[in-house]
């Protein structure tokens, strides 16, 4: 773009702005339809970004937040290491080296770069990053002991997969020979091959439609804006130094806590997120590649300042990221990295940080994605089967509300969890039960979210992963509000092995079950003082049961729906006797 060139008016921004997002959106779809594992078209465990020749990001359709922000630093790695010069048209590289793509092995990065008339190079890159489901980890469904790089499965630093528009087979041989389940590991190369496809057609419609000068002018226009808004929002924000702590439960190699600590500065019109408070690098694969630890925090901030805007470069220009190589937060070769619970955990730990000083800013979620993973062989089709499920949790509640329940983690944004109907259909599983947990929500004037109950038995052998890393702490409360039960599973339950386990893997006969019990959220504000008729309506609806009621809000509760203060209400409060 020249530098002279006068800008556009806002009407031709504005449109081209929402074609380059179409085109993100367009390869979403794509790859939901043509997505061989439900992972990617139910989960919708993908991220997919769309980059100018300079690599900014211009869109991004909706995926796992910290995929987005990781893609970032990925294609950067993957510019850097093949080097621009090389790249042909036709030409898509595969990346899943986690200290540059930013995630464990298994979410593998497909980038295609695009080429137009008049352009030296690739005029822009199209990136979608998606979970496979095995490439030969030492173990089959989540590595969760590993204690290098080498054990967690085929690495792929930056390698040209296709050339010139042909796959190149022994390069997906390789992947085929090497995974536990290739037809679905290589239908999902295929599925995210054709959104790459898709994207490139219809990017280069938009650059035949408006000239692609054009559009690079507008892509320009749009990110310049974005750091305007965020810098604004960040001004708007008081001047200071913040910190939190919190806990990862352990690397699963020692059952030793894991500290993770942060430091928010705010000054003028940046952010700076510092992690060197927290623990060196540990045994265990719950260590952060530094693109993952940027993805986190790109979307803490973006939660902060510019959450109802489509997301761009600019928007994170104000956002500076400190943690050295080598330390929990910036993983080095060869690190172990494969289990990115600790993400999660980490996500609202920034929140954490400005809570006392910014109003708006609600409890702790449940404070995990707490799901699990289901492994084996289904008698009924012969066929090994890998299964996984994103549990909800609750939110935490807020100033002016409860929280919400059974939500994903706010850190996976449009994630869902797998059906039931997928889960049976796929794998040696039956539900007894799924339901909202009674009084699992953190007391408070306002009320955490639920949490949710699942009870599977497996109707023949196979294993069972539980997927949790905050289970021994609390998510936090805030100004009086109580925090919640954390995270569980248990196996075996009812009967003499009935075991509790946060992160875990275990063995499973026909016939045995196991209990995942999944945290509410914090509670905000004094529970004495909530509105009885809330604490009512919670009872009927048995979201709080009357002991608790009775317990933590000092609110009896009849059968009739009628209330009475406790003492210990009514010396807080002065409540007079419902009718």
């Amino acid at each position: 773009m020249s530098a002279n060139a006068a800008p556009l008016d806002g009407a031709t921004v504005e449109v081209i702005r929402n074609y380059v997002h179409s085109v993100a959106e367009q390869m979403r779809r794509t790859l939901v339809r043509s997505a061989f594992n439900p992972v990617i078209y139910d989960v919708l465990d993908f991220g997919i970004s769309i980059y100018d020749s300079t690599c900014r990001l211009m869109a991004e359709a909706a995926g796992i937040t910290h995929f987005l922000g990781a893609n970032d630093h990925a294609l950067l790695k993957l510019v850097e290491y093949v080097g621009e010069g090389a790249m042909r048209p036709g030409d898509v590289y595969l990346m899943n080296y986690p200290y540059w793509s930013g995630a464990h092995s298994y979410d593998a990065m497909l980038c295609a770069p695009v080429f137009r008339d008049g352009h030296e190079g690739p005029a822009a890159y199209l990136a979608v990053r998606a979970h496979w489901m095995d490439l030969g980890a030492k173990e089959a469904g989540y590595v969760l002991d590993s204690t290098d790089m080498h054990q967690e499965g085929l690495i792929f630093p930056g390698t040209r997969i296709v050339a010139d528009g042909e796959v190149v087979r022994d390069i997906l041989e390789l992947i085929r020979f090497n995974s536990r389940l290739p037809e679905a590991t290589i239908g999902d190369f295929h599925a995210q091959l054709a959104a790459l496809r898709t994207g490139e057609e219809r990017l280069r419609q938009v650059w035949e439609k408006f000239g692609g000068d054009t559009v690079e002018q507008a892509v320009h226009q749009v990110i310049e804006h974005g750091e305007r808004v965020a810098r604004r929002a960040v001004a708007a924000l008081p001047d200071g130094t913040w910190s939190a702590v919190d806990y990862v439960d352990d690397d699963y190699v020692t059952d030793d806590p894991i500290r993770i600590a942060v430091e928010v500065t705010i000054a003028g019109d940046e952010m700076t997120v510092d992690f060197n408070g927290s623990s060196g690098a540990v045994a265990g694969p719950v260590n952060l590649p530094i693109g993952s630890t940027l993805g986190l925090a790109k979307a803490a901030f973006k939660g902060l300042t510019t959450r109802d805007e489509a997301t761009n470069a600019g928007h994170f220009r104000p956002l500076k990221v400190v943690a050295d190589p080598g330390t929990f937060f910036h993983a080095v070769y060869p690190a172990a990295t494969f289990t990115q619970w600790s993400a999660i955990v980490a996500f609202e730990l920034i929140y954490k940080a400005l809570a006392g000083v910014i109003d708006s800013l609600p409890a702790s979620s449940g404070g995990d994605e707490p799901g699990f993973m289901a492994l084996g062989n289904d008698p009924r089709t012969g066929r090994d089967y890998v299964v996984s499920n994103n549990e909800g949790i609750g939110w935490g509640a807020a100033r002016d509300h409860d929280g919400g329940t059974a939500q994903q983690h706010p850190s996976q944004t449009t994630v869902r969890n797998t059906p039931v109907e997928v889960l049976e259909h796929k794998a040696a599983l039956f539900h007894e039960k799924v339901e909202l947990i009674p009084d699992s929500g953190g007391p408070g004037r306002h009320r955490g979210g639920l949490g949710v109950e699942r009870v599977v038995r497996y109707t023949a052998p196979g294993e069972v992963l539980s997927m949790k890393k905050k289970s021994k702490t609390r998510p936090w409360a805030m100004h009086g509000g109580h925090e919640p039960e954390p995270s569980h599973m248990d196996l075996w339950p009812g009967t003499d092995r009935e075991k509790r386990v946060g992160m875990y893997r275990a063995p499973m006969a026909a016939g045995d079950r196991f209990a995942n019990r999944t945290a509410g959220g914090g509670g905000y504000g004094d529970p004495l003082e909530r509105d009885p008729e809330a604490v009512v309506a919670d009872v009927l609806d048995g979201y709080v049961t009357a002991r608790a009621a009775r317990e933590h809000y000092g609110v009896e509760v009849a059968a009739d729906g009628t209330w009475s203060p406790t003492p210990e209400r009514t010396a807080h409060t002065g409540a007079d006797p419902g009718a």
